[in-house]
């Protein structure tokens, strides 16, 4: 078991801040760090009490619980120690105790607050923008919709194609005819993702059956998180935090899924409580980077409304609710609403079942699509082919920036493929990968050089810069010129375009090819998705599911059906309080 040296680091620490530094301590501090380092709330004692652990022996749960407790440094929860222990065994770095704790209070007390009713005006009006639907057994959009009107929070998750982003476009306008002056923010972990949150918005608003009046009264402009919370340069915090709260009334918060709990803990803390917020994401994907798995432990045991509210349901929407088998529910379940409909796959559709297959855990399944042709929506390449099939990918958008055709058309022809990997490094990871195609597109006569600054280079921005306004996740194109006269060309939403002398990009690289995780807020038309050739264990069924998702029309995959199969199989695990603070004790079967 590896340890960083950050990991040793910090155990060398407790022990030099602890009454009493036995082995015990340092063995939980350095994997306490290590955990937080992969993803996870907390360290799960239970997990490795009793086993060797870097040459130590641990004792038994409840011996390395008292031994913890006596160290000096180990606090129960609510004490102000550098570690917390809660009663389950969960050990906590204090400030990721501290960031669970405080969220899981105000989302309780979001979900706890009393439903609003929905008058008759407005019950009307939900019903124009939600008709009925032919094969469509149970609207589940029009039943976030009601939920939205009712509550503080309402948590919406649904798969590619289920209309998150029509329903919320929906819900705002129920909101705004009902008090048209509502101070309302959309807003999105990076700004891949907020660019594509106003785009939809603003297309799906002009597609609504409402006067044109109505319709301006939605926003159409989104933000991402640090610029919503007016992040500070040098990370020195934010302008909006508890003592200095938004000035809203509703949030919509897209891509949830992709926000780890300390952003969201931040949030909560800076939105008024009597503002809604209303949170969109995919349950089944990623979790975020950092620390957490928000999304999923909101999700967590959704299977249904209590009876009050299923009854307050019907009644509006004329739907058939389904009501929690539990006979009494936690609040939380009356603001969980997942989309079931998918309106872009068919049912026939080998994206839809892929995604569906890889969701549900179904290797066999997945590989049997995969591999049953190299057909208009699904494929494999094989190594031989894999570049070339690359290269074929990206020869329209090249074409286009040869031509000096407008940068506009030059994006949109972009945007239509991309190259995902799962690891950064290594031969099939986004350096290596990025490597080779260059040297394939040069050879290909697409590109004039692949060094420096050369006419067509796609650049990913890799640290937010607030003052050029560039955003982690951005990707601009290099055009106007090779050389010292180069540009790196962004999109900037309504605005069209904005031109960057290369020396003020913040740190970048180029982006044919992008990590599954950066990927994530963002659409292609096709997707090809490389997996090393050996099993590794960042390789899980929500990353297979999130590239898989990414594309609208044709996906491929080069990797054995080995790794796949392991991946597919593979689920995240993050340790966590959260879920069970939101939700309550896990329910026996």
């Amino acid at each position: 078991m590896g340890l960083a040296p950050q990991d040793l680091q910090f155990a060398d620490l407790m022990g030099r801040l602890a009454t009493d530094a036995g082995p015990e301590l340092l063995a939980a501090a350095a994997l306490c760090s290590r955990a937080t380092g992969e993803g996870h709330l907390c360290l799960d004692l239970e997990a490795f009490a009793g086993r060797e652990i870097a040459g130590v022996a641990l004792p038994g749960i409840g011996g390395w619980r008292e031994r913890l407790r006596g160290s000096g440094v180990v606090g129960e929860p609510g004490s102000f120690h550098p570690l917390i222990l809660d009663p389950a065994g969960r050990l906590y770095l204090y400030r990721y105790w501290a960031y669970e704790s405080h969220l899981a209070e105000e989302l309780v007390w979001r979900a706890g607050q009393p439903p609003e009713d929905i008058g008759p005006e407005h019950r009307s009006l939900l019903q124009q923008l939600f008709p009925a639907r032919e094969g469509v057994k149970v609207d589940w959009q029009k039943l976030a919709a009601a939920t939205a009107l009712c509550r503080n929070l309402t948590v919406v998750s649904g798969g590619p194609g289920t209309g998150k982003t029509s329903t919320v476009v929906r819900i705002l306008a129920l909101l705004t005819a009902r008090a048209p002056e509502l101070r309302i923010a959309l807003a999105a972990p990076t700004g891949k993702a907020a660019g594509r949150l106003e785009a939809s918005v603003r297309m799906a608003r002009e597609a609504l059956p409402l006067d044109r009046e109505q319709r301006q009264r939605i926003p159409g402009e989104a933000s991402t998180l640090h610029r919503l919370l007016g992040a500070e340069w040098g990370g020195g915090g934010y302008r909006y935090h508890g003592g200095s709260q938004l000035p809203l009334d509703v949030l919509i918060l897209d891509e949830a899924s992709m926000v780890d709990v300390a952003m969201m803990a931040h949030l909560v803390e800076a939105l008024p409580r009597r503002a809604r917020l209303i949170l969109l994401g995919d349950r089944f994907q990623l979790a975020s980077v950092e620390a957490g798995a928000v999304l999923g432990d909101l999700c967590g045991d959704a299977d249904g409304f209590s009876h009050p509210f299923r009854e307050r349901l019907r009644a509006v929407t004329g739907e058939k609710v389904p009501a929690s088998p539990r006979p009494h529910p936690p609040p939380l379940a009356d603001s969980v609403v997942y989309l079931r409909h998918s309106y872009r796959f068919s049912e026939a559709s080998g994206v839809g079942r892929l995604a569906q297959a890889v969701r549900d855990g179904d290797a066999a399944a997945s590989l049997t699509l995969l591999n049953a042709q190299d057909g208009p929506e699904l494929g494999r390449l094989d190594d031989d082919r894999l570049l070339s099939g690359a290269v074929a990918g990206f020869r329209d958008y090249l074409s286009l920036v040869r031509g000096g055709e407008d940068p506009l058309r030059v994006f949109a022809a972009f945007d239509r493929f991309r190259v995902l990997a799962a690891m950064r490094r290594g031969r099939r990871g986004v350096e290596g990968l990025n490597h080779r195609l260059e040297q394939a597109l040069l050879e290909a006569g697409l590109l004039q050089s692949r060094e420096g600054w050369y006419q067509g280079r796609p650049v990913m921005v890799l640290q937010n810069d607030y003052g050029l306004r560039l955003y982690n996740g951005d990707i601009g194109i290099v055009l106007g010129g090779d050389g010292p006269g180069a540009r790196v060309c962004f999109p900037d939403g309504e605005a069209g375009l904005r031109w960057i002398p290369p020396s003020r990009l913040p740190p970048h690289e180029t982006a044919f090819v992008m990590t599954v995780h950066k990927s994530q807020g963002s659409e292609f038309d096709r997707v090809l998705l490389v997996l090393p050739q050996e099993d590794r264990p960042l390789l899980t069924r929500e990353l297979i599911y999130t590239a898989v998702t990414r594309a609208r029309e044709r996906f491929q995959v080069c990797a054995p059906d080995a790794v796949w199969a392991a991946a597919v199989e593979r689920r995240t695990r993050r340790s966590s309080g959260l879920r069970e603070a939101l939700w309550g004790p896990p329910v026996s079967a």
